[in-house]
């Protein structure tokens, strides 16, 4: 097994534990802790590993489909973890023999999508499990407060890979493969995305800020402070969800 494998092995069994109703709300953040950490070093591991041999890490894209109920807003927390770890995302609308279906390209490094589809599945199933315990204030519309709700989880999950990923820049110190800094690597990275991708989908438009009245907001923070964050037939409308 490589050292890569190895990492995102280790991420992976941290990420079960999180997700197993056993583990206590204690046990949950450490988990946390420590996958968060190691997935955003190894995102700047792969990334340095790869500066000067462009072969070792390529551009690609993803299709991730969103599943009903909510298929919306679970897009919501996929586009907060896609932005965060460096991707670029593409909404795709339409409809099929299911009704309406709503799907994500994601852009970007290869180690990047693997990355994002790693932890979204497990925020997912944290967040769903989250919603099915959640109670919902009397008189208050189910489908509100549950959309609000995964907007906050979803925030809150954002801040904290930002801060993830932040650490990770500033913790590397050793030099690249082509001996430059994580900072400059990371960087040109993500312009060798916006350029790449602005080539691909040269006229997509912005979607529209949702508006949302229900109050789980705070409800969904919570529970997204405690999350662990270690690890179709396409529409024919496409909106760019970058920021």
């Amino acid at each position: 097994m490589s050292s890569s494998d190895a990492k995102l092995a280790t991420i992976r069994k941290l990420l079960a534990q999180a997700e197993d109703i056993a583990a206590s709300p204690e046990e949950a953040e450490t988990f946390t802790a420590k996958a968060a950490e190691l997935m955003a070093r190894y995102g700047v591991d792969r990334a340095m590993l790869a500066d000067g041999d462009s072969s070792a890490d390529q551009i690609a894209d993803r299709v991730v489909r969103l599943d009903p109920p909510y298929a919306l807003d679970k897009l919501g927390l996929l586009v907060s973890v896609a932005l965060t770890l460096g991707l670029r995302v593409v909404q795709r609308t339409g409809f099929g023999p299911r009704g309406k279906e709503v799907s994500a390209l994601l852009f970007g490094y290869g180690s990047d999508i693997e990355r994002v589809e790693i932890l979204f599945t497990s925020l997912l199933l944290q967040a769903v499990r989250g919603l099915a315990v959640a109670r919902v204030p009397s008189g208050e519309h189910k489908a509100a407060y549950r959309r609000a709700w995964l907007a906050g989880f979803s925030a809150t999950v954002c801040r904290r890979l930002e801060e993830a990923e932040s650490r990770a820049r500033e913790s590397a110190t050793e030099p690249s493969a082509a001996g430059r800094s994580a900072e400059l690597v990371l960087a040109d990275r993500r312009t060798v995305v916006d350029a790449r991708f602005a080539e691909a989908f040269p006229s997509l438009g912005s979607a529209p800020r949702r508006m949302l009245s229900g109050s789980g907001a705070g409800d969904g923070a919570a529970a997204g402070a405690r999350a662990d964050l270690g690890g179709p037939t396409l529409g024919r409308r496409s909106r760019s969800l970058n920021r």
